[in-house]
């Protein structure tokens, strides 16, 4: 590498040091002097007139009695609407935001303007969502919420493409680390990129330049916030070795230095498909952010993100059995990442020089850095970390000149709020609000008896600011905060939905292996004689293709756990349902429709056996099916007929979609003519397996047309996604030819709407499915992981 580039990097490094070693002599100045002691607890005493409530008893009971767990998001939201306490909630939870992301002075009356209507969009929003029960408790966070929002926005094939990303993203990541987490982070980080260049924005701008922002808004953050996971996140977990970490930073390094992505070259690690994965996403997500940038904030952007790292790689080599740290070695690299992290994102989006910005934010963040490592000291000093907390924890009985990084924590917020924000008394109330709320809910987490065993370890020396600070921690109220509520709640929608999904995926394949066991049609005695029966034959060649049953799946679920059917008792209408869809299968399959070659990885019957046998096999597992289902001997006769009614209009029905299909073929078609196609096609098949098992069951009729709302889109967006397969899908994931559509010159929602509309087509039908599953009255997270699944899959 050039001498003189690694000559300017540390150069740079060296200034930032400095900078960082005056704000650190200043703060251990004050912590030495006690200085922040009167000054806050004179901010506490006057800050706790508005949080500290006298009642009496039976007041004070019934208030603490009916108040909604925080945890829970939509009861705590309709709680503090209830009790008139949503409005000041939220205009604090924001002013944190603003503070804390936008770098934003709190003194300032545009500030002030921009919070105030920030507040009052996000209170009608949550007061209608809540009153509504719109979306159950996860809209916000569901694939159908994001994407109607992105609609609104005019920027959903961003959004599409971003959803794609994290779920290849989640995908890869390794045993060792949390995806749950690095979802989160990206997720969180993205929204920060937002933010700003929302902000940045102003409001006389167009809405066709406001969804060119947000496109671009979407991508930076996406591509900013890959470097946590992995990078970071990647460094700082048991999954490189030793040798592919040096590896790995060098590699970073380079790229940092030198403004250009190095190649890969030889990965002679154990973690070598995992590096060429990550090496691509990064280096996309290099160049497209390099392109970003303005000639004049390029320098900074590259000097930034260098300060960041580098002091990353200071405190990771650090070991918690090395006793002889500095102060100045645990700290001043902890205002280096802290604030640099958080100076990165205006680089990133490339935004004019903000002096004021700047400095807020490089004293701000250790205030946040401490905050995070008192909460986390405990899985810190589990994995051996060594933050200010754990080499504290460790050695402060042997090393009496260590500073108490409960203390420095104090000393922060006093120097914030008196000498960064200049005494504001919003920006002291919203501080104190955070750092009582920070303490709260580390008790609320580890309990009475740690907290107070880790007060005692870590309290300052004075006893009248202990006292205040206990005071306020077991008395205060009203000090929570949104984006601490939405937090939670995201984390445990993700953990509920891989959880729903483990669960689905081994329903999936437990009830697969079960219908692929009962699906054998035995050879007919009387024709024993002739020593073959090619029908049958034919039929359980077919039927032993690697299908993915998903129709049999579909009612064996709703049958069984959601009306409560017997298992035993609809195991004739499993294989109904599996012999009519393998049946229309060998039917497209022939010369005179689709004419393929391959279906569930194999050759198809016509060419196995022949056209005329394939036909015969068609129409024998097509009256299979029925016989089938006047077996359901379980079931009174009125029911089982007004079954076999139904699924006999819906054969017609799948017959009339094909030759519709047939008909269409070199013809102009529109959207509307595809999408009952379609339905016909497909979405019969999947009415026919929910409605099927609701008949046997009784369901009433409100109940059964919302079944088939939801199953008309969800068989829509399937074939949808077929279209997509056809076009740029896997021949191995398949299990059949790709091209067969334009081979036959039928037109699909590809060849209309172009391979993004069909996309866009795609998650509309999705959104719908969605919006009518919610109008079904029993509910199952199955038909939710269903459609996930409908859209996602490879096959």
């Amino acid at each position: 590498m050039n001498k003189e580039l690694i000559k300017n990097a540390d150069a740079c490094y060296r200034l930032a040091e400095k900078k960082a070693v005056q704000y650190y002599q200043s703060l251990y100045t004050q912590v030495m002097q006690k200085t922040y002691v009167p000054t806050l607890t004179k901010d506490i005493r006057s800050w706790k007139q508005n949080h500290i409530h006298h009642h009496s008893f039976v007041s004070f009971f019934l208030r603490d009695k009916n108040k909604a767990d925080s945890r829970e998001y939509h009861n705590y939201i309709k709680w503090l609407d209830y009790t008139d306490k949503l409005d000041n909630y939220l205009d604090r939870s924001i002013s944190y935001i603003f503070l804390r992301d936008l770098g934003k002075a709190l003194d300032s009356s545009d500030t002030q303007t921009r919070i105030r209507r920030v507040v009052d969009r996000l209170k009608t929003h949550l007061t209608h969502s809540t009153s509504t029960n719109r979306g159950n408790n996860s809209e916000m966070f569901s694939m159908a919420g994001v994407y109607r929002k992105a609609q609104e926005e005019g920027v959903e094939s961003t959004m599409i493409w971003v959803m794609d990303k994290l779920k290849t993203v989640s995908s890869n990541i390794p045993k060792g680390m949390d995806a749950e987490q690095a979802q989160r982070k990206l997720i969180k980080i993205m929204a920060g990129v937002i933010m700003h260049v929302v902000d940045e924005m102003g409001d006389e701008i167009s809405s066709e330049e406001r969804s060119q922002k947000l496109d671009e808004a979407i991508r930076l953050g996406y591509f900013y916030g890959l470097t946590y996971p992995f990078i970071d996140d990647l460094l700082d977990a048991k999954v490189l070795s030793e040798k592919e970490k040096r590896q790995y930073s060098d590699l970073i390094r380079t790229t940092l230095i030198t403004g250009a992505v190095p190649e890969l070259g030889e990965w002679t690690g154990k973690n070598s498909d995992l590096i060429r994965y990550i090496h691509t996403e990064l280096r996309d997500a290099f160049e497209y952010m390099k392109a970003y940038q303005r000639p004049e904030t390029r320098k900074n952007f590259f000097e930034q993100s260098y300060v960041f790292f580098h002091s990353q790689e200071v405190d990771r080599v650090k070991e918690l059995s090395n006793a002889n740290y500095t102060n100045e070695e645990l700290y001043i690299p902890i205002i280096l990442k802290s604030s640099s992290s958080r100076l990165i994102v205006r680089s990133v989006i490339s935004a004019s020089f903000d002096e004021g910005f700047d400095n807020r934010t490089f004293f701000y963040g250790i205030y946040n850095q401490l905050a995070d490592d008192f909460a986390d000291m405990f899985d810190d000093m589990k994995d051996g970390a060594v933050t200010p907390y754990t080499y504290y924890m460790k050695y402060h009985d042997q090393r009496p000149d260590l500073i108490n990084p409960f203390e420095l924590y104090w000393t922060v917020i006093s120097h914030l709020i008196h000498n960064v924000y200049h005494s504001d008394t919003k920006t002291c109330e919203v501080i104190l609000d955070r750092a009582i709320n920070g303490l709260k809910r580390f008790k609320e987490r580890m309990g009475t008896k740690k907290y107070n065993e880790v007060m005692e370890l870590f309290a300052p020396e004075n006893p009248n600011f202990n006292r205040v600070i206990k005071k306020m921690v077991q008395k205060a109220d009203d000090v929570d905060f949104f984006d601490k509520l939405l937090r939670d709640h995201m984390l445990t929608i993700l953990k509920n939905e891989r959880k729903e999904q483990e669960k689905f995926l081994d329903t999936i394949e437990t009830v697969r292996n079960q219908i692929n066991n009962i699906l054998h049609i035995p050879r007919i005695d009387y024709v024993s004689l002739m020593k073959e029966d090619p029908i049958i034959d034919a039929a359980n060649y077919s039927l032993v293709g690697d299908g993915k049953r998903l129709r049999p799946i579909v009612t064996w679920v709703m049958g069984v756990h959601v009306y409560g059917l017997e298992r035993s008792a609809i195991v004739p209408l499993l294989r109904s349902l599996e012999y009519m869809h393998t049946a229309s299968l060998i039917f497209d399959d022939l010369p005179s429709q689709d004419n393929a070659s391959i279906r569930r990885g194999r050759p198809t019957l016509h060419q196995v056996y022949t056209i005329a046998i394939a036909e015969l096999t068609g129409l024998f597992l097509t009256q299979r099916a029925t016989r089938e289902q006047a077996s359901l001997d379980q079931f009174d006769s009125k029911t089982v007929l007004n079954l076999i009614q139904y699924s006999a209009q819906m054969t017609e029905d799948m017959c009339k979609g094909q030759a519709m299909d047939l008909n269409s073929r070199g013809k102009q078609l529109t959207l509307e003519q595809l999408n009952m196609i379609s339905f016909y096609k497909t979405g019969i098949a999947f009415e026919a397996s929910l409605v099927m098992p609701a008949i046997l069951a009784h369901a009433n009729e409100v109940e059964i047309e919302a079944l088939k709302k939801f199953a008309q889109h969800a068989g829509i967006a399937f074939q949808i996604k077929d279209d997509l397969l056809d076009v740029e899908g896997d021949l191995n994931a398949l299990g059949k030819p790709i091209g067969k559509d334009a081979e036959n010159n039928n037109k699909t929602f590809v060849s209309i709407l172009g391979a993004a509309g069909a996309r866009k087509a795609m998650w509309e039908h999705y959104c719908l499915a969605m919006e009518a599953m919610h109008e079904i009255p029993r509910k199952t997270p199955f038909l939710k992981h269903l459609l996930n699944y409908i859209v996602n899959r490879d096959h």
